[in-house]
């Protein structure tokens, strides 16, 4: 069933700002060129979690995080900090620092100067900036490198001086645009703990962009998933993943099945021409709806047992599981993660219990998306 993710009312329909509220947007509009990228965005910030903005390439995420830090303006709408209108405040005014996914280190300096280079320009004490780089060094565990040159160190080991620079100077929001991408896979999830260890240590606010779903899941206390300038759905990893709101959450965010069906009751919904137990109410009767179940949630068993009846047509060997590819009677096709191999070609069942299940209303078009969100500003 529908329901109102993180679209919040307010002044003029929008957000009100909230103590603990440390950032927040305000139907925010911004276009390039004419063209819109975000379309009346509204959310709220927490103090001190792991936020992730995850979506594909375009859907305006960085967008956001470059309003956040003061690199771009608004073409209409508010953003607050800390309850106060920043719209007009300049970036090195605002209390966020942000690591780049190219990291932007100066490769004439060492690591010392890299991440003592916002310090200086404050005109600290040569005592207090050799104090705070120490200890931001430390933090990202990169103690004693402070004479090494960036041309000498590894991808993993630049982004912590990246990391360093922008922590040292005690910001109150850390913008991660994309940080990990440029890093093989082994390191990439080695990093995906130091982040998120690092931010529970410091317990500043986090904001993370990625395209990857599997960081998003992994870290996030909470993520904003978006797609073509909207934020679709917002919630923790597991609301996400287990309560997708549409055809493009489910398909975006880890692996489904999705297949056409009918609600024709609460509790009772109807797809492959089978009426089948599940717990999802809250839906006109024989209303269509979309109907996902993951592929970690099926089980090959004999046709006596199963709940649909499928033929095995290919598998990949993936290391934890083969990823099956089935097809049913009519045509829909099924994947199925499984830790034993099946046999091409036979005919077996699936089964999956009725909370494995998840109903959902029929996919709309991004037309219909806006006038639901005009709807909720009325």
């Amino acid at each position: 069933m529908w329901r109102q993710n993180r679209i919040y009312k307010g002044r003029n329909g929008g957000v009100y700002p909230v103590r603990n509220h440390v950032i927040s947007f305000e139907n925010v509009v911004k276009q390039f060129d004419d063209e819109p990228v975000l379309k009346n965005v509204s959310f709220e910030i927490e103090e001190g979690k792991f936020y992730t903005l995850l979506g594909p390439s375009g859907c305006g995420k960085t967008t956001i995080l470059r309003i956040i830090a003061g690199f771009n303006d608004v073409t209409s709408g508010d953003v607050y900090f800390d309850g106060k209108r920043i719209n007009d405040v300049p970036a090195n005014k605002r209390q966020v620092n942000t690591v780049f996914q190219d990291y932007a280190l100066f490769p004439h300096m060492n690591v010392f100067d890299n991440v003592a280079f916002g310090l200086k320009i404050k005109k600290l004490s040569k005592a207090e900036i050799e104090k705070k780089v120490k200890e931001a060094l430390r933090l990202v565990q990169l103690p004693g490198y402070e004479t090494r040159e960036i041309s000498e160190m590894s991808g993993g080991q630049r982004q912590r001086v990246a990391i360093a620079r922008a922590i040292v100077n005690e910001p109150k929001v850390l913008l991660l645009d994309e940080p990990l991408s440029a890093l093989d896979l082994k390191l990439r999830t080695a990093m995906q703990y130091e982040l998120r260890d690092l931010q529970q240590r410091l317990g500043i606010t986090f904001i993370f962009v990625t395209h990857d779903q599997e960081e998003a899941l992994a870290m996030s206390d909470e993520i904003f998933v978006m797609n073509k300038g909207h934020i679709v759905q917002s919630g923790t990893p597991v609301d996400i993943y287990d309560e997708p709101i549409n055809h493009f959450v489910a398909d975006f965010v880890g692996e489904s099945n999705i297949v056409d069906g009918v609600m024709l009751e609460d509790n009772l919904v109807s797809f492959v021409g089978k009426k089948f137990e599940c717990v999802d109410g809250g839906m006109r009767k024989n209303e269509p709806v979309e109907v996902v179940l993951r592929p970690e949630d099926l089980t090959i068993t004999t046709l006596e047992k199963g709940k649909l009846t499928v033929t095995v047509d290919t598998q990949l060997f993936r290391g934890v599981h083969y990823e099956i590819i089935c097809f049913d009677e009519q045509g829909n096709e099924w994947m199925v993660h499984s830790t034993r191999k099946a046999k091409e070609g036979a005919q077996v069942g699936l089964s999956f219990e009725p909370e494995d299940i998840h109903v959902m209303r029929f996919n709309e078009s991004e037309e219909d998306f806006d006038a639901r969100l005009e709807s909720y500003d009325e």
